[in-house]
């Protein structure tokens, strides 16, 4: 995995996969991602996608989301059959490029173990997350399937296999701020070093570079400089005055960054690549870092999934992630700004 290059977080609006596969590799040459659809319902969504990949721990849905299931049933084989589909749109769209045997990188995604953990139930209504046998079985799964995956991709590709393991739920997970069955239940906080070991027990389990991705609006930065992770990503917006020391250490620990510079949602008004960039060079100027970490040390992505935003942003979202990311790998040292 290297710095100066664009891709996305994962999701993608609309039904259609090619039209999703087409524009992806059509705009993310360098780092292309296997999209989620989440608009195609049941077992599309970033959770629901999980049960195609887990080995041997199929879901069905509840009111509340997915729960573990005893056998394989129609949403495990909705998920299955949608990841198949999304799959086959990406090798059309690979090839038509011409970069079938190329070597070039493509990220794949999954929920990391403690946000599938933490979003998924057992099957009497708890969360896998109060089940410490539950979440390790959990955790080996998801290491299984997705070294599974991940062989496929390059067998069918021949491409270099990026996991990204998402943790929306990672700073709730620490806190414990998620609720139980009821409003009297609970859901104990996690020890910092019993989810670490949760989580790296994934990072290692798989092969190749792992990026760890977090939405949350306060992002456990602390926490995952301590994981076996390659790189961190994270919404530049969410970050505090507080935050900036926990990013020097993960640049000084050796950790890339994905950052999200480009907003999920429509902006008002005009927004241009400078706009975009701003942030970004202003961060490592103020933590005393040279500009040429820019290009070597971050990857520039939207703030999030692109799902909920209109067809029109998410296009302009990748063309303003690209042009960024090339001006941070061409000359960031002679960015200015008003």
């Amino acid at each position: 995995m290297r710095g100066g290059i664009a891709t996305g977080v994962g999701s993608w609006p609309g039904t259609d996969p090619r039209e999703a596969a087409a524009t992806i590799v059509g705009e993310l040459g360098d780092l292309v991602h296997l999209v989620e659809l989440p608009g195609r319902g049941a077992g599309s969504d970033m959770i629901g996608r999980a049960s195609a990949l887990l080995v041997d721990l199929p879901f069905d849905t509840t009111t509340r989301g997915y729960r573990l299931a005893a056998r394989p049933g129609a949403v495990s084989r909705r998920a299955r059959d949608l990841l198949r589909t999304d799959l086959d749109a990406l090798e059309e769209a690979w090839e038509g490029a011409g970069f079938e045997g190329s070597g070039r990188a493509l990220k794949v995604q999954a929920p990391g173990p403690l946000t599938l953990a933490a979003q998924v139930e057992l099957v009497g209504g708890h969360r896998v997350l109060t089940d410490s046998g539950a979440v390790r079985d959990l955790s080996e799964s998801l290491a299984e399937g997705m070294t599974r995956h991940a062989a496929e991709i390059e067998s069918r590709l021949g491409a270099k296999v990026v996991v990204q393991f998402d943790e929306p739920s990672l700073t709730a997970v620490l806190e414990g701020s998620l609720k139980g069955t009821d409003l009297l239940d609970t859901v104990r906080a996690i020890p910092a070093p019993e989810a670490l070991a949760v989580l790296d027990a994934v990072i290692t389990g798989v092969p190749g570079p792992v990026l760890v991705h977090t939405c949350a609006s306060r992002p456990a930065l602390g926490f995952l400089r301590g994981s076996a992770a390659a790189a961190i990503g994270f919404d530049l917006a969410t970050i505090g005055t507080a935050d900036l020391d926990d990013i020097g250490e993960l640049l000084e620990a050796g950790k890339q960054l994905a950052l999200g510079l480009i907003p999920a949602q429509t902006p008002p008004g005009p927004f241009t690549w400078r706009e975009v960039a701003e942030p970004a060079v202003r961060l490592v100027d103020r933590l005393g870092f040279p500009r040429r970490a820019l290009a070597d040390r971050v990857l520039v992505t939207p703030a999030c999934g692109l799902a909920n935003a209109p067809l029109s942003w998410a296009r302009r979202a990748l063309t303003l992630a690209t042009e960024t990311a090339r001006a941070f790998a061409d000359e960031p040292e002679s960015l200015t700004f008003d």
